[in-house]
């Protein structure tokens, strides 16, 4: 547990939607699986958003952020560029890696508005010419002296916040039948979160062919709420 109330709140300031990088305006497959029909209703919405946090964010996003922690916390600067350059070579489609870049951006900008970090530090996520949303994501958990764990649990919670509120525009769901989705999916994070923990990185990794085949088609999708 966190040893303050502050990194507390700190966390929730993280894993807030009202974070300024656009996170709200992307579906990450979802809509396109709307579109396809994958996607019709509760329990579909559930079903597919609980498979790609299972295989794929909790596998791929949740152990990188870990050591992005550790190489941040340890002002290893090399293996910051190199985790970073690893998370964007798995981005399967133009859609996804760029918005991982734009979130990562608009958070790198913040941070550096906000003075959140050392001097050493900002001359590093300057130099990054492509930054995924992670790198920034990581050093804000370490200057504000949130436990990795909990750093990972507010970013998985993050992420799956925000496609229950993609699936309430356009599937649509209530409202009531998002937050019990969320609920439900919630439980599962704390063993997400410890697993990640338990991967070597010869085991980090993901292989979701089907989400990265509908984030194609949402790249040419007619008609759609959300970013491409």
């Amino acid at each position: 547990m966190s040893a303050s109330p502050l990194p507390l709140a700190r966390l929730l300031q993280l894993a807030s939607p009202a974070l300024p990088v656009g996170a709200f305006s992307y579906s990450q497959g979802l809509e396109a699986a709307i579109e396809a029909k994958v996607v019709h209703d509760t329990p579909s919405a559930a079903g597919w958003i609980g498979d790609v946090l299972e295989l794929s964010i909790a596998r791929m996003d949740a152990p990188v952020l870990l050591r992005l922690l550790q190489a941040w916390s340890a002002a290893d600067f090399a293996a910051v560029q190199r985790w970073n350059a690893v998370f964007l070579a798995t981005r399967e489609t133009a859609q996804l890696r760029a918005e991982t870049v734009q979130m990562g951006f608009s958070l790198r900008r913040l941070l550096l508005d906000l003075r959140l970090g050392d001097a050493r530090s900002h001359e590093m996520l300057r130099e990054l010419p492509e930054i995924s949303f992670l790198v920034p994501y990581a050093l804000a958990a370490v200057a504000w002296g949130i436990v990795p764990s909990d750093a990972v649990i507010g970013y998985l919670w993050g992420w799956l916040e925000n496609q229950a509120m993609a699936a309430v525009k356009a599937v649509p769901l209530g409202q009531t039948d998002a937050q019990r989705m969320l609920a439900a999916l919630a439980e599962r994070l704390p063993r997400l979160a410890s697993d990640a923990a338990a991967l070597g990185d010869d085991a980090v990794g993901n292989f979701t062919p089907r989400l990265a085949m509908l984030a194609s088609r949402h790249e040419t999708q007619y008609s759609r709420l959300f970013r491409s």
